[in-house]
């Protein structure tokens, strides 16, 4: 078949896109620059088309329909009218299949754990997960009405070598992992027993791979690309002291002095350089009060999904790229 990636050399398209090229498909890989991927090394690329395709111009929907694709994996897709445009430019075409990437963010508040992907009354916290919920509600509408030929992957906290993963107080500075590696003491917000759902950009990968190859049975689904096991703030913490060989330097602050712990000044210049536009107080706010549980059940049964990774296999790799790419210092000599 003929695929075409949307954000092809992202985290993850660049897991997703060699699976589809070893599986005899043909692939597009669609983004707005020539950026490498992260799995760049992997000779599966050397068969891979790209298109250059800015999402921001008035042309893209247009210029991605007319690759004609029997699959389009849309890996970029942040707002409604995002979602719109491509599907209306999509069904003249001969598609057969658009999977679409949300994000366990779109489940906010939770009722009961662990959370189903199917659910119909989600209570997103903030504009991202409203936006991702208004996606995923317009294209089961779609689909039941109309059958376009939609499913909906949400994974979690995606992780991986390359880029900066949430650290054990929910945010993204690196910071924490420094201090831990030094031997020296952290503070974690409340009680420490918040959660967190880091995985691997290979396992959601695997999950929109196995979409695509059980088409019949993932349209109209969505499914949670998590792995079998959150894991807690104060988990993550000690198995990073274990980590660096250091013995665990573990307070906890209630919420309101935990926010002024983060805001010391020698935060800052680690935050500007490697947080995102969101404060590390507020990144930790959102990942904290989604804290919960992902169900895999319908991704187990009707995909056959088996996360490779743990989730402390994905957050040691990912740490240990931190170490080679001179994010943290850390010698074991």
């Amino acid at each position: 078949m003929k695929i075409v990636v949307l954000g092809g050399s992202g985290h993850i398209g660049s897991y997703l896109v060699p699976k589809l090229i070893r599986d005899g498909h043909s692939v597009i890989s669609v983004t707005r620059s020539d950026r490498q991927p992260y799995t760049a090394s992997d000779p599966a690329w050397q068969y891979v088309e790209k298109k250059f395709l800015d999402r921001s111009n008035t042309n893209f929907n247009a210029n991605v329909a007319k690759l004609n694709a029997d699959v389009v994996v849309d890996l970029i897709a942040f707002d409604l009218d995002a979602v719109k445009g491509l599907v209306t430019a999509l069904k003249p075409t001969k598609l057969s299949h658009y999977l679409f990437c949300s994000s366990i963010w779109a489940h906010g508040h939770a009722t009961l754990l662990p959370s189903d992907p199917n659910a119909v009354n989600k209570e997103p916290l903030d504009s991202y997960g409203k936006e991702k919920v208004a996606c995923e509600n317009y294209l089961k509408t779609e689909y039941r009405q109309n059958h376009f030929p939609a499913t909906i992957v949400m994974p979690g906290q995606v992780s991986g070598p390359g880029w900066i993963i949430i650290n054990p107080v929910g945010n993204l500075n690196p910071k924490i992992f420094q201090d831990i590696a030094n031997g020296e003491a952290i503070a974690l917000p409340n009680f420490g027993m918040e959660t967190l759902h880091h995985v691997h950009a290979d396992d959601v990968a695997q999950v929109f791979y196995l979409a695509i190859k059980h088409r019949n049975q993932s349209l109209g689904e969505s499914f949670h690309a998590v792995v079998d096991q959150s894991i807690t703030l104060y988990g993550f913490a000690q198995a990073m002291y274990r980590n660096f060989h250091q013995a665990p330097q573990i307070n906890f602050l209630p919420w309101t002095e935990w926010k002024k712990y983060m805001e010391q000044p020698e935060f800052q210049p680690w935050h500007e350089k490697y947080a995102d536009r969101d404060g590390d107080v507020e990144k930790t706010y959102y990942h904290i009060a989604r804290s919960g549980n992902y169900s895999i059940a319908n991704a187990t049964n009707l995909l056959h999904y088996h996360p490779r990774h743990t989730i402390l296999e994905t957050i040691n790799d990912s740490v240990h790229s931190y170490i080679e790419r001179g994010v943290i210092q850390y010698s074991e000599h």
